[in-house]
C-alpha cells in the first residue's frame, strides 16, 4: 500500500516471544516501563496505520529509551488487532494503535464483536489525523476540477465510478457524504485495500478515488494521480495547493481519519499519563512532524481526556452514517 518506513520484524518476533513467557505483573507508578512495550498494530506492514506505528515505536524508543516494539496483528478491519488488545492486562506494556475505521466504524459493521472501544479501552494519546483525498487519474481522465465531477453527476447520475479501499470503511463513507452534500449520485465500487483501488484509478477501470491521504500521496507526487480535493477542515500541509471540498462549493465538509494509542481498560492513570507525555513529547519535535507530514498527515497532539471525549463523540456520531450509508454489516 505505502513503503513501510521501518522494518524490526526480526526485533518483533525475539520480543514478542520473550513478552509472551513473562506473567504481566502491575505496572508501578514510578517504575513504568521495566520491560518491554508491544505496540499492536491491527492491519498488515505497509499501510498508513502501519507507517505511523513504527514511526512511534521508533521515536519513543530513541527519545525515552523505552523498548517499543510495533506488532502487526492484522484482519477483520482491524477489529482483531483491537480485540487482542482488550484482552491484554491492564499494565501498559500492550497498547494499540486504534484509528477511526476500526473504532468507530468497525462497531457498527461487525455484529459479533465482544468490545465497546469506549467501555474496554482507555484513550492514551492522538497521534496524528489525515484527510481523505478525491482524486482522478492524470492520463486517463478528463476532469480536472471537483465542479466538473459535480456538473457531469447531475447530468447523468450513477455513472461516475469511484473506488474505495473496501465496503463501509472510512473512505468509503467519507465518499457517501460527499455525495450527500453535493446532491449527486455516485457509483460506488469497493475493493480489498488502497492499493487495488489505487491501481485501478490509474489505469482509468474507475472515474475517481477516494483514498487516504497516505495511501495516494506517491502516486500524487510522480504526477500520476491528479487530486481534485481534500475532504478535511482546512488545506493539507503536504499538499497545500489542493483546495478542500469546502472551498469547492459544499460549506462546513469535514471528514478526517484519526490515529492514536489506545490501552486496556483499567490501565492506571499514572502510566496512560506517562505514555500521552512522552508521545506528545515527540509530536512537538521537528523531525517528527517532518515524517508525519512526509505521509500526508497531520499530526496533532491532546491529552488523554480530550482524545476519549473525540473517540466516544464520533462513535456516537457514525453510527447514524453508517447505517444510512447501507454499508454491509457483517
Amino acid at each position: 500500500m505505502i513503503r513501510t518506513l521501518f522494518s524490526f520484524t526480526a526485533l518483533a518476533l525475539a520480543l514478542g516471544s520473550a513478552a509472551q513467557a513473562q506473567t504481566p505483573a502491575p505496572a508501578a507508578a514510578g517504575a513504568y516501563p521495566s520491560k518491554p512495550i508491544r505496540l499492536i498494530v491491527p492491519f498488515p506492514p505497509g499501510g498508513g496505520t502501519d507507517i505511523l506505528s513504527r514511526l512511534v515505536a521508533t521515536k519513543l524508543t530513541e527519545s525515552a529509551k523505552w523498548t517499543v516494539v510495533a506488532d502487526n496483528r492484522a484482519g477483520a478491519g482491524g477489529t482483531i488487532g483491537i480485540g487482542e488488545a482488550v484482552k491484554a492486562a491492564p499494565t501498559g506494556y500492550d497498547l494499540v494503535m486504534g484509528q477511526k475505521d476500526n473504532l468507530v466504524i468497525g462497531p457498527w459493521l461487525y455484529k459479533n464483536l465482544t468490545w465497546d472501544p469506549t467501555k474496554d479501552l482507555t484513550a492514551v494519546a492522538h497521534v496524528a489525523y489525515t484527510p481523505v483525498v478525491i482524486a482522478t487519474s492524470a492520463s486517463n481522465s478528463k476532469y480536472k476540477t471537483l465542479a466538473d465531477v459535480v456538473s457531469a453527476a447531475k447530468a447523468s447520475p450513477g455513472t461516475i465510478t469511484y473506488g474505495s479501499p473496501g465496503n463501509g470503511t472510512s473512505i468509503h463513507l467519507a465518499g457517501h457524504l460527499f455525495e450527500q452534500a453535493a446532491g449527486i449520485k455516485l457509483s460506488h465500487i469497493p475493493y480489498k485495500g488502497s492499493n487495488p483501488a489505487l491501481m485501478d484509478a490509474l489505469a482509468g477501470n474507475v472515474d475517481l478515488l477516494v483514498s487516504s491521504l497516505p495511501s495516494a500521496m506517491g502516486q500524487i507526487k510522480s504526477g500520476k494521480l491528479r487530486p481534485l480535493a481534500v475532504t478535511s477542515a482546512k488545506r493539507s500541509s503536504s499538499l497545500p495547493e489542493v483546495p478542500t471540498v469546502a472551498e469547492a462549493g459544499f460549506k462546513g465538509f469535514d471528514v478526517s481519519t484519526w490515529y492514536g494509542v489506545f490501552a486496556p481498560a483499567g490501565t492506571p492513570p499514572a502510566v496512560v499519563n506517562t505514555v500521552n507525555a512522552e508521545i506528545n513529547k515527540l509530536l512537538a519535535t521537528a523531525d517528527m512532524k517532518a515524517a508525519i507530514h512526509a505521509q500526508g498527515a497531520e499530526p496533532e497532539a491532546m491529552s488523554a481526556a480530550q482524545f476519549g471525549t473525540l473517540l466516544k463523540t464520533d462513535y456516537a456520531k457514525w453510527k447514524g452514517i453508517v447505517e444510512s450509508s447501507g454499508a454491509k454489516i457483517e
